[in-house]
């Protein structure tokens, strides 16, 4: 259950949401987006209230364990998602963002029943970056992605977010945070124990990686008072 989290993302900045399995980050994420209900607090997104239509509408969301429909093909669900972003169809941003991370012509052509796990994932990254919203928010976005592929995926955001997008993406794995984000947020017992540049998390809790960081954060340890 989350208890009063404060987490703010600012223009062209990445956050991760790092936390144990369990720690509610999905939670978060779907408060966040209003497919689950607050029962406190102030939610804005662009300055709106989030339960207010136009406030999603600048928010392209990856939910957690994705899986594009089988009997469509790669380009056959891209043009089914620009069009609920309100784009064209088999735009050349969309072609463009799908080369990007590695899903070319051929392989947009193939029946989604014939990706592997990393291509599906790659191809609901594609949809989120190619339509072009202010906000990205992922769940677990680097579930099934091969080395290659995760560094394609860190050079796309890397452009997204130098054109002024803000990309929050939640993950367990702190190595993803410490190479993905600008800034780390650690979820732990429903709260942001702690919010902070690698290198300031680093300091605040004395330790020479993100890994220490993180154990000392959630076991109470050096806190300041």
């Amino acid at each position: 259950m989350l208890d009063g989290v404060d987490l703010t993302a600012c223009n062209a900045e990445v956050v991760a949401l790092v936390g144990a399995n369990g720690a509610g980050k999905s939670t978060l994420i779907r408060t966040i987006l209003d497919l689950r209900a607050a029962h406190g607090g102030t939610i804005t997104l662009a300055g709106r209230p989030n339960t207010d239509r136009r406030a999603r509408a600048d928010v392209a969301y990856l939910p957690e364990r994705f899986q594009p429909p089988t009997y469509l093909s790669g380009t056959e669900f891209l043009d089914y998602m620009l069009a609920l972003y309100g784009m064209a169809p088999a735009s050349h941003d969309a072609r463009q963002a799908a080369a990007a991370l590695g899903l070319g012509g051929e392989a947009l052509a193939r029946p989604i029943a014939t990706y592997s796990k990393g291509m599906g994932q790659l191809l609901g990254l594609t949809a989120c970056i190619a339509s072009r919203r202010p906000l990205l928010i992922f769940d677990e976005p680097m579930d099934g992605l091969d080395p290659a592929a995760r560094v394609r995926l860190r050079e796309a955001l890397n452009v997204r977010r130098a054109e002024g997008a803000s990309v929050l993406f939640s993950t367990h794995l702190l190595s993803d945070a410490a190479e993905f984000a600008d800034r780390v947020a650690i979820l732990h017992e429903g709260r942001i124990a702690a919010d902070g540049t690698v290198a300031e998390l680093c300091e605040r809790f004395d330790s020479d990686d993100l890994e220490s960081a993180y154990l000392r954060c959630t076991n109470g340890e050096n806190v300041p008072a």
